[in-house]
């Protein structure tokens, strides 16, 4: 048996709710890491999955007894654990038993093995910042992959203005606009045409979807800009919503502006030690086949 990192020693298991597919990899990698000797720790979620007598430990509690985390799922149960964990520096880990999974990025068949590496400290570290989305004092959400406004309940365009920090850059008339990191620039940013960015470049993409003009084309900026877009008197407030990782819902008031900038605390990702990301975008985006 390999020998381990004993700065590991409290493990907490977040698993995508309500898919039975996922139980056999969660039940199997709960018995893994007792075996190794180390302490489990169960989210709701996972306690769920496993139909425990347990209900599993609150974030909150599981954030300050873990050192490490593991996600069972897809990159949406990614993005909510990494939501919830943000700021408690502790690392994340994802078994992969979504679809694409850019983020879950270790395969059940390999989980044993990247595991081993991991846990006897063989793996490479990546830091990704989040966004924080707020709208005035009263809301305030953070995403990983993308803040998007769109329209909301309606057949047509919405209007609004884009600000970055402070300075003008156009009006436009679209369904929206995305606002990206690079973790997000392979998500909804990548169907709406925007670029692909190195998960560690310092860049914040502004990405509109359908606009009316074509001349509206995405836009890399300085990850430390501030964002502000304004639909005052362009746009009925009630047609317009802001979602964060495509899970979390805002809206926006009367004279209200959404604002989005760079969350002081990045999450840290960890991945086996042979990991490459250009192999991940290859397989994922089926680059490199024949044609």
């Amino acid at each position: 048996m390999p020998v381990f990192n004993r700065l590991f020693r409290q493990v907490g298991l977040f698993a995508k709710p309500g898919d039975p597919a996922l139980v056999p990899t969660l039940a199997a990698l709960r018995v893994y890491l007792i075996e190794r000797g180390l302490r489990v720790t169960l989210s709701p979620s996972a306690a769920a999955a496993l139909e425990l007598e347990s209900q599993g430990v609150d974030v909150p509690e599981l954030a300050n007894s873990c050192d490490l985390a593991i996600v069972v799922g897809g990159d949406g149960s990614f993005l909510s654990a990494a939501r919830d964990l943000a700021g408690h520096d502790i690392p994340l880990v994802g078994i992969n038993l979504g679809r694409l999974g850019f983020l879950v990025d270790i395969s059940p068949e390999r989980m044993t093995e990247a595991l081993d590496s991991i846990l006897a400290g063989r793996y490479l570290e990546d830091r990704r910042y989040l966004l924080e989305a707020r709208i005035g004092e009263r809301q305030r959400q953070l995403a990983l992959n993308d803040v998007v406004l769109h329209k909301w309940n309606i057949a047509r365009m919405i209007e609004f203005e884009t600000w970055v920090d402070g300075h003008y850059v156009d009006s436009q008339r679209s369904d929206g606009i995305i606002i990206s990191t690079p973790t997000g620039s392979t998500a909804y940013a990548l169907s709406g045409g925007g670029p692909l960015l190195q998960p560690h470049l310092d860049a914040m993409l502004l990405v509109p979807i359908c606009p009316h003009r074509l001349s509206n084309r995405p836009i890399v900026i300085h990850g430390d800009s501030e964002v502000v877009i304004d639909t005052s008197g362009r746009t009925d407030h009630e047609h317009v919503r802001i979602t964060c990782d495509g899970q979390a819902s805002l809206k926006l008031e009367p004279g209200e502006k959404l604002r989005v900038r760079k969350y002081r605390h990045p999450i840290r990702l960890f991945h086996p030690a042979n990991h490459d990301h250009f192999d991940l975008l290859r397989a994922k985006l089926g680059w490199g086949g024949q044609p």
